[in-house]
């Protein structure tokens, strides 16, 4: 039974949600404050965490790295802000997606199970993705250049991943899209082209692996193996 944490000032909001993913098999741990979010994570191992954004004292983005420090869950930041800055600076924290309200509980049901299977998947027959000196070690969810670890948030590797399943061919946006979040819009782009930009920015402090994420132009990413 996987388990989520939903952490959210709405109250009313908390126990529709809680209704709705208790009968889709989820065992359901309620927050009404970031605070309360924290407690919560010292007595619960969530599997996912779905994190209101605009909630009094301290909001979301705050809470975030607290949160991070306490649970490797993937976090998924709820809001009613629409700009797109949010969303971005939401990002760029290391959160896993984000969602905005109003939303359909289909559509966040099928976020959260996107995060769960990726925070617990692997390639059947297979550990690792291997190109000395990179190594991506699949059960771990780490990547690494030779033995020392890259230190990537959860997107940044899982477009790692991604290009690296696929050398020498293009991923394209929306392939992109819909492998990290199921779904895939226009308004996305930009959103992978911060994580790119992010992740090869960490990859300039080895040597050979910033030429190995290369752009192709208007279409999406190739991971270029020689």
């Amino acid at each position: 039974m996987p388990k989520l944490l939903l952490i959210d000032d709405d109250k009313e909001v908390l126990t529709i949600n809680k209704k709705y993913f208790a009968k889709e098999g989820y065992e359901v741990r309620l927050a009404t404050s970031a605070l309360g979010g924290l407690k919560a994570l010292t007595e619960f191992t969530a599997d996912c965490i779905v994190l209101d954004v605009m909630m009094p004292g301290m909001n979301g983005f705050q809470a975030f790295q607290k949160i991070k420090a306490l649970s490797k869950a993937p976090v998924i930041f709820l809001t009613g802000r629409s700009f797109e800055e949010d969303k971005i600076r939401g990002l760029l924290l290391g959160a896993d997606d984000y969602i905005i309200k109003p939303y359909s509980l289909r559509e966040l049901a099928a976020r959260i199970q996107v995060q769960i299977r990726r925070s617990f998947g692997s390639v059947a027959n297979s550990t690792a993705i291997s190109y000395p000196p990179l190594q991506l070690d699949l059960t771990k969810h780490k990547a690494f250049y030779n033995s020392e670890e890259i230190l990537l948030s959860n997107r940044e590797y899982d477009l790692l991943y991604l290009l690296a399943s696929k050398p020498n061919e293009t991923v394209t946006f929306e392939d992109i899209g819909m492998s990290m979040w199921g779904t895939y819009s226009e308004m996305d782009r930009r959103t992978i082209m911060v994580t790119a930009s992010r992740l090869r920015k960490k990859l300039e402090d080895y040597i050979g692996l910033p030429e190995m994420v290369e752009t192709v132009w208007s279409q999406g990413y190739k991971f270029v193996v020689k």
